[in-house]
């Protein structure tokens, strides 16, 4: 392994998820002489702890869910429960052959990876295992972790972070999510297709907050539905434990008793202890300041991924750790335009937007410019097929581009591509009218809604 004193590399990276990852691959494919040091495993949270062990315990509970109401399609089949080590095994299969082709990809670049704990020594170079790393560049990724409120002690058994959620051998009688973001709002859906009674306790108004208000209501409606609790517009102030769980009080009184209480009211930035301010980086609340191509204050060392103020998703660190390995090897590069970025709840029913909300549109551009359409997936025939209600909205400038498409039912995530594009590429209803889309498919529903944007309605009303 070439890392002693006399080798200094193109860049060095300190952290393996997405975001480090990703610059290593594009570094080396560039031509850059790469060394990623990661103390766990290359893949970060997002492989291990996140974006894929979640989606296949989700998986496993629309499977529970399909073969309890499989005869409303005919089918006769009987539901026997959840076999948490089988479900785990399978999660854990999915984890490993990703783990193995990620492994597999990063020596067929000849990246040179350390294993080990890495600490910041100075604006060039990463101490680890007792060696300095020296590189013309530093790249800054290490994560993120489960965040608590002062006085919430995760014990991993009966007050737990997602991380410990993940791994549970036993499906909770009941649980109690404190936060209706994303992370809260998937597992409360993935354990209520278990059958673990489930409430979600959310500060804010609404649960996914961030996403346009009437998204929010869909899911709300939804999860009425299916039995998913939630109480919104009070504050956690304590939890305690009871004789055989935990007992939830909010700042208006209100009590909650559950088996399990899950803290998923986000993730902070991992960066203490590893030598960044020291090195005179600025940082704010724990996270790296960065400008729009991801470097720091310091003129060697850039950031990406969770550590940085951005939007806390894999696929934004896969796109900046790009945007730093192609800005270093001498490519022209564009800042990521973070409303262009797709973004999607997995729970069911899904929730997938990109772009701007209508409350943030009539803010930028006044109210009276502002034109919104909703699109009920009632009038969609594979939706009907498959049983699942909901609706795609659109929000666009007055006779000019579509700058928001939110989208709420299942399988909406995968219609998110083409609401990109639409959104990225500043297309007109009229321009993306004239397309013509498969029928039956659910991606129909994104063009009827564009064909009634553009004034010439098929299966909706006028």
């Amino acid at each position: 392994m070439a890392n002693d004193a006399s080798t200094v590399f193109d860049l060095v990276i300190l952290g393996g998820g997405s975001g480090g990852y990703a610059a290593a691959l594009r570094g080396a494919q560039l031509g850059l002489d790469v060394a990623l040091i990661e103390k766990d495993k290359v893949g970060g949270t997002c492989l291990h702890n996140g974006c894929i062990p979640t989606k296949a315990l989700l998986h496993a509970g629309e499977v529970a869910d399909q073969a309890r109401e499989s005869e409303q399609f005919g089918v006769k089949a009987t539901f026997e429960g959840i076999d948490m080590a089988a479900v785990n095994k399978y999660k854990d299969d999915v984890i490993s052959g990703l783990y193995k082709g990620l492994q597999g990809l990063i020596a067929s670049r000849k990246v040179t990876y350390i294993e080990g704990e890495g600490r910041l020594s100075s604006p060039t170079s990463v101490d680890v295992n007792g060696r300095r790393v020296e590189g013309r560049h530093v790249l800054l990724a290490t994560g993120s972790v489960p965040k608590s409120l002062p006085g919430l002690e995760i014990d991993g058994n009966r007050i737990i972070s997602s991380d410990h959620a993940l791994v549970l051998d036993r499906v909770p009688k009941s649980a109690i999510v404190l936060g209706g973001g994303v992370i809260g709002v998937e597992f409360a859906s993935a354990w209520k297709s278990f059958g673990t009674e489930v409430t979600i306790v959310e500060g804010l108004k609404h649960l996914v907050p961030v996403e346009d208000e009437n998204s929010s209501k869909l899911l709300e409606r939804a999860f009425r539905k299916r039995g998913i609790k939630f109480n919104l517009g009070t504050f956690f102030q304590k939890a305690e434990y009871t004789q055989d769980g935990v007992k939830v009080t909010l700042a208006d009184g209100k009590e909650f008793e559950a088996e399990v209480l899950l803290v998923a009211i986000g993730r902070g930035p991992v960066s203490q202890g590893l030598g960044y301010e020291e090195a005179g980086v600025a940082m704010d609340r724990g996270y790296v300041l960065v400008d729009e191509y991801m470097r720091t204050n310091v003129p060697t060392i850039s950031a990406v991924g969770d550590l940085v103020p951005t939007l806390q998703l894999a696929h934004v660190g896969f796109a900046e750790g790009m945007l730093v390995a192609e800005r270093l090897a001498g490519l022209k590069t564009v800042p990521v335009d973070y409303d262009g970025v797709p973004r999607v709840t997995y729970c069911h029913p899904e929730v997938a937007s990109v772009g701007i909300t209508e409350a943030k549109a009539k803010e930028i551009y006044g109210a009276d410019k502002v034109v919104a359409l909703k699109y009920n997936l009632a009038g969609n025939g594979k939706s009907k097929i498959l049983k699942t209600a909901g609706e795609i909205k659109l929000v666009q400038v007055k006779d000019g581009a579509v700058v928001g498409v939110h989208m709420v039912g299942d399988r909406m995530g995968e219609q998110v591509g083409e609401a990109q594009l639409i959104y990225n590429w500043e297309a007109l209803p009229a321009e993306v009218a004239q397309l013509v889309h498969a029928h039956p498919t659910q991606n129909e529903a994104l063009g009827e809604a564009h064909l009634a944007l553009a004034g010439k309605p098929l299966h909706s009303h006028d």
